[in-house]
């Protein structure tokens, strides 16, 4: 019942947060004469915290119009291109010039871990200039009907080996932290079957693909705990009316709790300085706070039979690095791995996946041949730096988007070595 209670609360109070809102603009109304005192902007400024505070967030947009070539600008659009009942995939269109070359395409897979796609705005806005780039927009799963069926992680390689039919051959696959282990699994089912609409290259971003390596607070949380005990504690039926009555899932407000306890004392730190921002009537401050918090505080649900198999094969079996991944009853093979190119990106001071975790899809997949094969690890940043902020700007996006072209198809017979930017703790 704590899901329907959560509800509950969240509709009880319904009334004093719109009647929080509605002082909120009364403070900040340039007509009342308390807006241009101490008194009136500190009242406004707490009404907004706890207006703030006690919402829930919608899924942000991306927010992607446009985008500058080497020619100007031009403008983009989002178009679903591919749609099953948990995920879209969208296609960032951008209106090009008609002498424009053919850009790699790129597949970026979107974590299914709390947050929604959008999380990877800066990664798209990155990539845009010189890619045409599809997202994985996936489904907060309390807004799924329980007549479309169950949601696995075997759906979640299945959805992305149907997505890299649907986008063609020369496909070039991004993935980005949870979806480093299916996404590497897929790749390998691929190959096994001798599939010719297997990616061009894969690049791993801060993904847990052996979290025996440098294990973080997250991975010794899962091998603290038996399954058993996640199901028991954190798996709820949604509640009416919503779409999804009665399925199971891991509720979205439960894992934001998990994501704010881990950081609690800078999470209280941003609300005060924000207030403060507030009163001292510092606008830009107050509005990178709310970009940020829109963003991060926005969360959705994930199916249950998902969250449990993920926690189970990556967390506490191991079984990708082990050799005992299942995918459909057949063993996961990476060492089916052989025409894919490899590029795997680390940042140094992550804390959700350990420096190592992810150079060991390396090690599990030795039949890449070497000159096709890369790590790269990112000086001065976490685990939100591997995939956003100027670091990943400057430093991460120029080397995948040229070990993309170096290992499209068109260029591989050229045998043209990687010409990888220079620099960081491994070339």
């Amino acid at each position: 019942m704590f899901y329907q209670m959560y509800e509950l609360n969240h509709a009880a109070i319904a009334p004093m947060r719109a009647y929080a809102d509605a002082m909120r603009l009364a403070f900040r109304n340039p007509i009342n004469p308390l807006s241009h005192t101490a008194f009136g902007r500190a009242m406004g400024a707490g009404f907004e915290v706890f207006e703030r505070t006690t919402r829930r967030y919608g899924k942000p947009a991306f927010g992607l119009d446009e985008t500058t070539l080497n020619t100007g600008k031009v403008s983009v659009h989002e178009r679903v291109v591919w749609s099953r009942p948990f995920c879209n995939l969208i296609h960032f269109e951008r209106t090009l010039p008609s002498n424009h070359r053919p850009d790699p395409k790129i597949l970026i897979v979107a974590p299914m871990s709390g947050h929604y796609a959008t999380l990877l705005r800066g990664t798209v806005e990155a990539l845009l200039p010189k890619a045409e780039v599809y997202i994985t927009d996936w489904t907060d799963a309390r807004m799924v009907p329980v007549t479309e069926g169950r949601f696995d992680l075997d759906d979640y390689i299945d959805y992305v080996i149907s997505m890299l039919h649907a986008l063609g051959p020369d496909t070039h696959v991004v993935a980005v932290c949870q979806p480093s282990v299916p996404v590497l699994a897929a790749v390998a089912v691929m190959e096994e079957r001798g599939d010719s609409f297997a990616p061009s290259s894969m690049t791993l971003m801060g993904g847990p693909i052996d979290t025996r390596i440098n294990p973080t607070g997250v991975n010794e949380l899962a091998q603290t705990k038996p399954l058993e005990w996640f199901e028991d504690n954190v798996i709820m039926q949604v509640p009416w009316p919503l779409p999804g009555f009665t399925r199971e899932v891991y509720p979205g407000f439960l894992q934001l709790s998990g994501f704010m306890t881990m950081n609690l004392d800078r999470h209280m730190i941003a609300q005060k300085d924000f207030f403060l921002h507030l009163v001292k009537d510092d606008g830009d401050s107050a509005e990178r706070h709310r970009d940020f918090y829109d963003e991060y505080l926005a969360v959705m649900d994930m199916t249950a039979e998902f969250y449990l198999q993920t926690v189970d094969t990556v967390f506490i079996k191991h079984s990708l690095p082990k050799g005992e991944m299942m995918h459909r009853g057949r063993k996961v093979d990476t060492t089916a791995i052989r025409n894919v190119a490899l590029l795997t990106v680390e940042g140094e001071n992550d804390d959700i996946s350990g420096l190592g975790q992810t150079q060991a899809a390396q090690t599990i997949c030795p039949n890449i041949p070497d000159d096709m094969r890369h790590h790269y690890v990112q000086p001065k940043v976490g685990h939100y730096g591997v995939f956003n902020g100027s670091r990943f700007r400057a430093e991460i996006a120029p080397r995948i988007l040229d070990f993309i072209r170096t290992h499209a198809r068109a260029n591989r017979s050229k045998k043209a070595a990687p010409k990888l930017i220079r620099g960081g703790l491994s070339d």
